[in-house]
């Protein structure tokens, strides 16, 4: 097989979205703190954190569908922790967001080891399994890529549609774009853009501590601390990548994860060429996308910008 052929072959489309499911939860989560105005650098620690009390709510023996609502309840908690610190107290966003990143990467590696002292090797879990679509699982190529992938991946791409829903057709996602953009004309209506951008912070650490535990209860069956592995920055770039829309962000993210499955594929047809370089890959080609997209992006005019009632 060449390197054309694998682009044709339903094994890499189906690796491709497998691989782009967490980064959809994540950035969906990004962009909705963005868009009410508040950079949340700490996506990368409340990932970790999603992906270890996901995993380790089933490991005691819950449900699958219980570790998803105990993992996204974890990201909340870190949302409101980063909400706190910079919207009514208005500190740095940047500082903030990485000191969140520290103290859930921490935390979490504390936790496991009190749970888990004598622990060589991470413990496996039953994780969801792949479900078919019927009719459409049937389909060449098209099918096994796309319609037989686990509950959690099409939960994925259901959020997207939800995600967009709620910004583009609902008050509430005019309010938190307005919170974003023009944040006096929201207090002007009544409405607390404390409050909003709080919601929005702590709804979005919650999608994006979902996407963390796909990594341990999808993707995988256990837990290991480099499972996240920069996913979350890169979620960041995928946001401006996609203008801050839901639908454009879902592109990137999959783009992204092409490039991932492709240099796979190519370390073992191209063997003279060192498996660094193709690691890098994903990573250069995103640079260059991020670099001729974000010349055009306009981003939420309040974004990064503390907002204090009555101040101007």
């Amino acid at each position: 097989m060449n390197a054309f052929e694998i682009l044709l072959t339903a094994s890499f489309w189906a690796a491709a979205i497998r691989i782009a499911s967490p980064l959809i939860f994540a950035t969906l989560g990004e962009l909705i703190c963005e868009r009410a105005g508040v950079l949340n650098l700490g996506i990368e620690g409340i990932m970790v954190a999603g992906a270890f009390s996901g995993w380790f709510t089933v490991y005691l023996g819950f449900d699958l569908w219980a570790g998803v609502a105990v993992a996204g309840l974890t990201g909340v908690v870190y949302g409101l922790l980063h909400g706190l610190l910079t919207v009514p107290l208005g500190l740095s966003q940047h500082v903030t967001g990485i000191g969140v990143t520290l103290l859930a990467t921490s935390l979490t590696y504390y936790i496991y080891r009190i749970a888990l002292p004598e622990v060589t090797s991470p413990p496996k879990i039953e994780a969801f399994q792949p479900w078919s679509v019927p009719g459409l699982s049937d389909i060449p190529v098209i099918g096994e890529a796309f319609f037989t992938q686990t509950p959690f991946t099409y939960l994925a791409f259901v959020m997207v549609a939800v995600v967009g829903w709620l910004l583009y057709r609902t008050p509430l996602g005019l309010a938190v774009r307005v919170a974003g953009e023009n944040p006096d004309a929201l207090e002007a209506k009544g409405i607390s853009v404390t409050v909003v951008r709080m919601g929005a912070v702590a709804v979005g650490s919650g999608l994006m501590a979902i996407g963390g535990a796909f990594l341990t209860m999808s993707a995988f069956d256990s837990f290991f601390f480099e499972m996240v592995n920069g996913r979350g920055w890169v979620c960041i770039a995928l946001v401006v990548f996609g203008s801050w829309r839901p639908g454009k962000a879902l592109l990137g993210a999959v783009l992204f994860a092409a490039f991932d499955a492709y240099q796979v594929r190519l370390q073992g047809i191209v063997e003279a060429i060192p498996y660094q370089v193709f690691l890098m890959l994903p990573y250069i080609l995103s640079i260059v996308a991020l670099i001729v997209v974000a010349r055009r992006a306009s981003y939420p005019k309040a974004l990064m910008v503390p907002y204090r009632k009555g101040e101007r």
